[in-house]
C-alpha cells in the first residue's frame, strides 16, 4: 500500500443567508449532527495504525485540522468515516469489511478504509488531484499537467470511494465529502443512495471562473458530478458565483443564482458560502500556557534573539504560498529601512508535501536560495535576517511561535481561505499583534482589520511590514481584538453546524416531498 502524502490544511465555511439558506439560529456542531447518521468522505484518514519499533502496534491520532474538527462530531453520531488507508499495520486491524472502531480504547464510530495502490496514489492523488484540478482552481493553467491516464486512475478510484461510502449510507444518513479529491465520487453515491439521505460536498480551495475551468478536460463531467450532491459549500461567495456560471454552461441546468440554487435531474441542488474558521478555544489556551521562559528557549534553539521584533510566516512548501514573493518584500524592506537590521527576525515555518511533484521540487530549491541570498546580504555574527525552519514544530510551539510574533505575514498568490490567518490571530493573547493578508486569500474578505497586502508588489508590501511594525499600541489593539472577535465566533464548531444545518434542511425537505428528489 502506498504512504500518504502529507497532511494538508483546510479551508472554510459558514451559512450566508443571501445563499437561499436561511438557518434558524446557530446551533452546536454536535446538536445540529446528533439526528443524522454521518457519514464522512476524506482523502486523509482521522486514525493511522502503524508498526513501533518493538513490533507492536502504534495509532497516530488526529492532532489539528479538519479531521481533529471531525472526530468528535463523528464520536457523537457514532456515524462512519470512508478514508485512504494508508498506515503499514492499517489492513492488519481491520475486519472482512475493510473497518475497524475508533478511537482505540473508546470506540464510537466506524471507519472505513479504502486500498490505494502505488499506481493508484500516484495517478488520482498525485497525478490528477494536484497536478491538473490544483494549478486549475489556483487560476494557474500554465502549470496544469494533461495526462489522460491521470484522468483515467481518478475515475477509478473515486468510484471505489463512492462505493464504499454509499455501503455505509442508511436512509437516516448525511454523506459529507471533502475537497477537490472527490468531484466524480457522488454520482456513484448518489446511484445507491438510500430514500432520505442526503450529500453535502465542501470545496477546501479557490474554484476558478468558467473561462479558467473549462481549459481542463471534461469540465461538464466534472461539475456534473458535484451537482449529484445536494449541497455544495465553498469559502467564499466569489467562489460560490463562480461555481454558479459554471453549472449555468450545462445543458439542462436551471441556475438561480440570487438564491444559490441549481436545478438538474429534477432535483434542487444548494450553493452557499460557508467559511470555515479555527478551534479558536483550543488555540489561546495552547499558546497561552507558552510563557516567556518557554518562549526563550523555542527562540535560541534557534539561533534568535528573543528580544528582537519577530514576523513570522507558515506555510507549506507550494507555489501557491508566494514564499519567494514574501521573501522578496523583506528584501526590499530592509533594503528601504536599514534602521530594522538587526531589530527584526523573519521566522519562515515551511513543511514539505507533494515532493513527488517536480514543480514542488522547484519552489523547495526557489524558496532555499532566497534565504541564502537575503541572509548572504544583510546578516552579520550577530543576526540572521530569515530563520528558515522546516523540522517539526509541536503544535504548542507553533502557537507559541505565534503569541510571541510582532507580525504575521500570510502572502498567498491564491488561497481558498488560508486558516493560518485565523491561527495566528487566535493565539494572539496579548492582542497586540499585526496580521498582514493578501488580498487573493479568501480570508481576506472576513478579516477587515488585518493590513491587506498584494504579495506581488514588493515596494507594497515592505512598506506594509514598516506600517505594521510602527503602528501605534492602540490601534493594534484594537484592530486584534476585533479580528479575535470575529474568529471566535466563527470558529470550527461553527462551521461544521452551518454546514451540517443545510444539509438537513434538504433532508426535510426530500422527506416532505415523500422521498424523492426535489
Amino acid at each position: 500500500m502506498a504512504k500518504t502524502p502529507p497532511a494538508e490544511s483546510v479551508d472554510d465555511i459558514r451559512l450566508e443567508t443571501d445563499d437561499g439558506i436561511e438557518p434558524n439560529g446557530r446551533a452546536d456542531a454536535d446538536e445540529t449532527a446528533g439526528s443524522r447518521h454521518l457519514v464522512v468522505v476524506s482523502n486523509r484518514e482521522p486514525y493511522q495504525h502503524h508498526y513501533e519499533d518493538d513490533g507492536s502496534i502504534g495509532v497516530e491520532e488526529p492532532v489539528g485540522g479538519l479531521t481533529a474538527g471531525l472526530d468528535p462530531v463523528l464520536r457523537k453520531t457514532r456515524g462512519d468515516w470512508v478514508a485512504w488507508g494508508d498506515g503499514d499495520a492499517d489492513a492488519v486491524v481491520t475486519d472482512d469489511e475493510d473497518c475497524v472502531a475508533v478511537p482505540p480504547g473508546d470506540e464510537r464510530y466506524t471507519l472505513r478504509r479504502v486500498w490505494l495502490t502505488d499506481d493508484e496514489v500516484s495517478g488520482y492523488y498525485y497525478g490528477y488531484s494536484n497536478r491538473v484540478l490544483w494549478p486549475l482552481c489556483h487560476d494557474l493553467v500554465d502549470r496544469i499537467e494533461m495526462e489522460p491516464a491521470y484522468w483515467d486512475t481518478y475515475k477509478s478510484v473515486n468510484e471505489s470511494f463512492g462505493r464504499a461510502a454509499a455501503e455505509r449510507a442508511t436512509e437516516d444518513s448525511t454523506v459529507w465529502i471533502q475537497d477537490y479529491h472527490f468531484c466524480l465520487a457522488p454520482k456513484t453515491i448518489r446511484e445507491s443512495l438510500p430514500t432520505g439521505a442526503n450529500m453535502v460536498q465542501f470545496w477546501h480551495i479557490p474554484w476558478p471562473a468558467w473561462d479558467t475551468f473549462r481549459v481542463v478536460p471534461h469540465p461538464e463531467e466534472l461539475i456534473e458530478g458535484l451537482l449529484a450532491n445536494d449541497v455544495v459549500g465553498f469559502h467564499v461567495e466569489r467562489y460560490r458565483d463562480n461555481f454558479l456560471e459554471c453549472a449555468a454552461q450545462l445543458d439542462g441546468t436551471d441556475v438561480d443564482r440570487e438564491a444559490g440554487i441549481v436545478r438538474i435531474d429534477g432535483r434542487e441542488v444548494r450553493v452557499g458560502a460557508f467559511p470555515m474558521g479555527v478551534d479558536a478555544e483550543r488555540i489561546e489556551s495552547i499558546a497561552d500556557g507558552f510563557g516567556r521562559d518557554d518562549w526563550v528557549g523555542l527562540a535560541e534553539r534557534y539561533g534568535i534573539d528573543p528580544d528582537t521584533r519577530i514576523a513570522v510566516g507558515v506555510d507549506r512548501i507550494d507555489y501557491t504560498k508566494g514564499i519567494p514573493h514574501r521573501i522578496d518584500a523583506l528584501e526590499t524592506f530592509w533594503e528601504t529601512h536599514p534602521e530594522w537590521r538587526g531589530e527584526l527576525t523573519f521566522v519562515q515555518k515551511s513543511s514539505h508535501s507533494r515532493s513527488q511533484i517536480p514543480a514542488y521540487q522547484e519552489i523547495a530549491e526557489d524558496v532555499c536560495e532566497a534565504v541564502r541570498r537575503v541572509n548572504e546580504r544583510f546578516g552579520t555574527d550577530e543576526w540572521t535576517p530569515i530563520v528558515h525552519v522546516d523540522d517539526y514544530l509541536s503544535q504548542r510551539e507553533l502557537f507559541g511561535l505565534y503569541r510571541h510574533s510582532d507580525v504575521a505575514l500570510v502572502s498567498p498568490l491564491r488561497d481558498g481561505m488560508n486558516l493560518v490567518a485565523k491561527e495566528y490571530v487566535a493565539a494572539q493573547v496579548e492582542e497586540d499583534g499585526v496580521l498582514l493578508l493578501s488580498e487573493f486569500a479568501g480570508a481576506h474578505e472576513q478579516m477587515d482589520e488585518a493590513v491587506h497586502i498584494n504579495p506581488y508588489s514588493p515596494d507594497g508590501f515592505a512598506e506594509s511590514i514598516h506600517d505594521a511594525l510602527t503602528m501605534p499600541a492602540g490601534e493594534r489593539r484594537r484592530r486584534m481584538r476585533s479580528l479575535r472577535d470575529h474568529v471566535r465566533e466563527d470558529d470550527l464548531d461553527a462551521w461544521v453546524a452551518d454546514l451540517l444545518e443545510a444539509a438537513g434542511l434538504t433532508a426535510t425537505e426530500r422527506l416532505l416531498a415523500g422521498g424523492q428528489d426535489v
